[in-house]
This record gives structure tokens, C-alpha cells and sequence, in this order.
């Protein structure tokens, strides 16, 4: 029990997984198990997470269910589908997450997250409300116009790439997704923009998310490099 309070977490696993050539990415194997398996199990282990939302596509509700029943993961509350846009599956999430304080959303294409990572964004978001994991970039950025002419190049120190685990206090989570007007790539985005303080805390560089069958190659490897 995170300081007497329930942490629920989303797990977002309802992607299509258009640039994975035909493959389903959440059922794709790292060293035996499935990539969504992966996920799951780092949750369950999380002694601060007390109950999981698998947000999956229509497609693989059934098969998703029979992952849960076959690993008997207790805490898997609901296993639900999701919506046309990722922000549409959080909201299918958070609507079935059972009087939680804080919850804990992320990807199911990131297998590599840890029970640490999940804990200190806990830690992190007692501060504001809010917490992303993310990692200063270490390539050199570029904003260009539609032509792809260079229009400026910002301090790369102030560069943060944004991962999941993102947690939030559920109430904080759930105003900003009731005001939602436009499509996002990331919760925080929504939590910004409603003047919250949102607290970046290290990720991992290995905390990749699987996008292209070269992803899971290297996922595979990650794992394998970490002794898992």
C-alpha cells in the first residue's frame, strides 16, 4: 500500500502495431513470454500497485483473458478494450479502476520496465501530483518548418524524451482527460495543459517501447544483456 492510499495502474495495450510487418506486438515473445506478459508480471510484483486495468483491442480481448487466467496475476482487476485512440483506451481504463488514489499508466509495448521504475515515479509524483520517467536526449534536435527547412535548434540539456510509467493522483488524472479537446501522444500532455506541475524523473535508456520487429530484437536482447 502506497502510504495507505490504493495505486491502480493501466496498462495500454490496445495499439495496432502498424509498423510491426503483420505482427501482433503484445503477444510477440521476449525469452518465451509474451511482450504483454513482460508488463504484467513487473506490475504484479510491484508490492505498491495494488490493482491492474489491461486496456486491450477488441481483437485480443479474449486471448488477453486467457493470458491473465493462465498466469493467475491477483491483481488483474479488469480486463477491458479499448478505443481508436490511445487516450481513448486510458479513459476505458481509468473508468475501471476501483476507488484508487494514484494511478500508474503505461505502455504494454514496454517490457523492460521495472518494479524500481514504477516505485520512484510513485515517490516522484508525491511532490506535485504528477510524474513522468523520461531521458535527456543525446542526440542533437532539430524543429524544421513542413519542408523540412531548419528553423531553430534548442538547447539539447533541456531535452527530456518522455517514457512510461506516467502517475498521477487520480483526480488530477481524471479532470484532465474530462477536458480533453485534441488527440495527444502522452498523458502529461493533458495534465500541462490543465497548469498542473508535471515532475520528470530518470527512466532507463533501455526502457524502449516496441514499434518495429527491430525493437523486439533488441528488446530481446536488453533482456537477455539484464539477466531477466
Amino acid at each position: 500500500m502506497y502510504n495507505q492510499q490504493k495505486v491502480g495502474a493501466i496498462i495500454v495495450a490496445a495499439g495496432r502495431g502498424e509498423r510491426m510487418g503483420g505482427v501482433d506486438k503484445m503477444f510477440a515473445p521476449i525469452a518465451g513470454q509474451p511482450v504483454l506478459a513482460r508488463v504484467i508480471d513487473t506490475f504484479q510484483q510491484c508490492k505498491s500497485v495494488d490493482q491492474i486495468v489491461l486496456v486491450v483491442s477488441r481483437e485480443n480481448l479474449e486471448s488477453s483473458q486467457h493470458l491473465v487466467a493462465e498466469h493467475s496475476w491477483s491483481k488483474v482487476y479488469e480486463v477491458c478494450f479499448g478505443g481508436e485512440r490511445r487516450q481513448d483506451s486510458v479513459v476505458a481504463g481509468l473508468k475501471q479502476l476501483d476507488h484508487c488514489d494514484w494511478v500508474v499508466i503505461h505502455d504494454g509495448a514496454r517490457p523492460l520496465v521495472t518494479v524500481e521504475l514504477i516505485d520512484r515515479g510513485l515517490e516522484a509524483a508525491r511532490e506535485t501530483g504528477a510524474a513522468v520517467a523520461g531521458v535527456p536526449v543525446t542526440d542533437t534536435i532539430k524543429v524544421a518548418s513542413d519542408a523540412g527547412v531548419i528553423l531553430k535548434t534548442p538547447p539539447r540539456q533541456n531535452l527530456w524524451a518522455v517514457q512510461t510509467p506516467q502517475v498521477f493522483r487520480f483526480d488530477i488524472i481524471t479532470k484532465a482527460y474530462q477536458q480533453a479537446k485534441a488527440e495527444v501522444t502522452d498523458d502529461a500532455t493533458l495534465v500541462e495543459r490543465l497548469n498542473y506541475k508535471v515532475k520528470l524523473y530518470m527512466g532507463a535508456y533501455d526502457n524502449i517501447k516496441v514499434t518495429t520487429p527491430d525493437d523486439l530484437v533488441l528488446a530481446e536482447a536488453l533482456w537477455q544483456k539484464h539477466g531477466k
